[in-house]
């Protein structure tokens, strides 16, 4: 590490001014320093100030309704950031800072391709067109793991890629100029733990070969202890702790510390009825896709996204589907419930329903409810929380009058413990956690049989990961709701897992109960998943710091 910081960092503080309440205070007197060569973290729960600090150094937030006080400082190799001239921020933003944004859907720009967005930044900074700009959007596809699909992919769009290939994406568009710090903003959220380590192990060798500084935005302390050098603990917007990270997480001095340590889903599924009732099957499902190529657009060929897979789900039992980005666990779930075209046997509740359309089929959708990874997404900004866990309840004629559906959508809020009185409100004013709770809300006030969990907890914090998923436990219980649960984070699905599917290209490796396969894995490729998900040595902070 240099002596001098590359980024300096004092002081700073971030208003936004609301209509009609004054100011609302997000970034409070935040000071550090950031060196080169240094990864720096900063950890905190959601709305402790992490991201809003990191759109500052670049000065991306929404001027002039967020303001900095007096005396906030961002200095830059010596160029004072807070307030530059326009001309000069241009100069630094993508070229010498670049940025990762947590949403890669939200960020990449869905009418462009691939390679005209890598592209862009080359063009812009570099003066790269044509071959070369093509070759190195090539170069910076493999380097983030796409592989021997990275020129396959230059004419693909956002929509056509998994979330962990998007974020990759995002990550070539951040490295491809070599920047000299790299804001990296919950950039492993939407990817699985194979390629969390890759990635992982690709900025540690970036930054090893051209001494690139990392700040590093983050809510899994895992992550932390792998790659950072030093840590800021923030908490309402200050920081309450920082130092190196082993100092921080073997002697936490401040209680929230603790608290951030101390939170993550723990326990093991309660043991369950083995002769349990079957809630839906699946025998040899196929999920295929044509790639049409040629100005006629005929059928060259087929991506496999789930290919001959067979599963049983039993009541108040959970499968776990685990697997790469792109290797079918969402398509699984979605084929379940007929939401996508399958060839394969689909039985639910002892009734092939493979064939089912129209009335007989939406009659079903009441018994089997999804719950998205994204809520924020999967919630409608123009209905109030108590319309939206309402809508399934008037579509399938459930209760006579509004008075008595309200009724229903107050018992399911006190269920997910939402306050009923906050019912009137919009989504964005309830944090990730709330809004992943009315998203259960909505799917189990229909009173399911079959609940379908596609990565609930992956854009979580810690704490609030360990309560949805005691929740989900104790809906399970009390119901006897059959879950599908997908995700990508293995410490979550052995927290709640009775059988394991293991997906890789659309197939299953390896299926069994949870116990055995978490303990003594029997495919190379699932031994993989859990040397990365669980063994801490596998980048160790100590040997970081060496």
């Amino acid at each position: 590490m240099s002596e001098s910081p590359i980024l300096r960092v004092r002081d700073l503080g971030v208003g936004f001014a609301l209509p009609g309440h004054g100011r609302n205070v997000a970034v409070d007197g935040v000071s550090f320093d950031l060196h080169r060569g240094e990864t720096l973290a900063l950890v905190g729960e959601s709305g402790s100030g992490k991201s809003v600090t990191a759109l500052s150094i670049l000065q991306l937030l929404p001027y002039p309704l967020a303001s900095h006080p007096a005396g906030s400082s961002i200095r830059f190799a010596g160029q004072e950031l807070v307030g530059a001239p326009e001309a000069a921020l241009r100069a630094v933003r993508g070229n010498r800072i670049a940025m990762i944004f947590q949403e890669p859907m939200t960020s990449l720009n869905p009418l462009h391709t691939i390679e005209k967005q890598i592209g862009e930044a080359l063009g812009i900074h570099k003066g790269l067109a044509g071959p070369a700009a093509r070759a190195r959007t090539i170069e910076l596809l493999r380097l983030v793991g796409l592989g021997a699909q990275a020129e396959s992919r230059l004419d693909a769009y956002p929509h056509q890629l998994s979330g962990g290939q998007r974020q990759r994406v995002m990550i070539a568009m951040a490295l491809a100029n070599d920047p000299d710090i790299l804001i990296a903003d919950e950039p492993t959220t939407a990817v699985d733990v194979t390629i969390q380590a890759q990635l992982l192990k690709l900025l540690r060798e970036l930054q090893e070969r051209i001494g690139m500084a990392i700040l590093f935005i983050t809510h899994d302390l895992g992550i932390v202890r792998k790659l950072a050098h030093r840590v800021c603990v923030m908490s309402r917007g200050r920081i309450v702790e920082q130092g190196a990270v082993a100092d921080v997480f073997d002697r936490p001095a401040h209680e929230y510390t603790r608290h951030l340590l101390a939170a993550e889903p723990k326990g093991r599924p309660a043991a369950r009825q083995a002769d349990a009732p079957v809630v839906a099957s699946a025998g040899d499902v196929r999920v295929w896709f044509p790639i049409r190529s040629g100005l006629m657009r005929r059928t060259t060929g087929h991506v496999k996204a789930v290919d001959g897979v067979s599963i049983e789900i039993r009541a108040g039992h959970t499968l776990g589907v685990v697997g790469e980005s792109g290797s079918g666990k969402t398509t699984l779930g979605l084929a379940l419930l007929r939401l996508v075209g399958a060839k394969g046997s689909i039985v639910f509740d002892g009734r092939e329903i493979g064939s089912l359309g129209g009335q007989a089929l939406r009659n079903l959708r009441r018994q089997m409810q999804i719950v998205f990874q994204d809520p924020y997404g999967s919630l409608s900004p123009r209905m109030s929380v108590a319309e939206i866990v309402a809508e399934g309840l008037k579509i399938h004629g459930i209760g006579r009058s509004d008075a008595e559906r309200d009724e229903v959508v107050v018992r399911a809020l006190e269920e997910v413990r939402i306050d009923p009185a906050t019912r009137h409100r919009y989504p964005h004013e309830f944090s990730g956690g709330q809004r992943q709770r009315v998203a259960i809300a909505r799917a189990l006030v229909l009173k399911p049989k079959l609940l379908v969990l596609d990565e609930p907890t992956s854009a979580l914090d810690m704490s609030v990961q360990a309560q949805i998923v005691d929740l989900l436990r104790e809906l399970q219980s009390r119901h006897s709701l059959a879950y599908v649960f997908i995700s990508h984070d293995l410490k979550v699905v052995r927290a709640l897992a009775d059988e394991v599917l293991v997906l890789k290209d659309g197939r299953a490796v390896e299926q069994g109960p949870a116990e055995r396969v978490f303990d003594a894995p029997q495919a190379a490729y699932t031994r993989a998943l859990m040397a990365a998900a669980f063994a801490h040595d596998v980048v160790d902070s100590h040997e970081v710091r060496q």
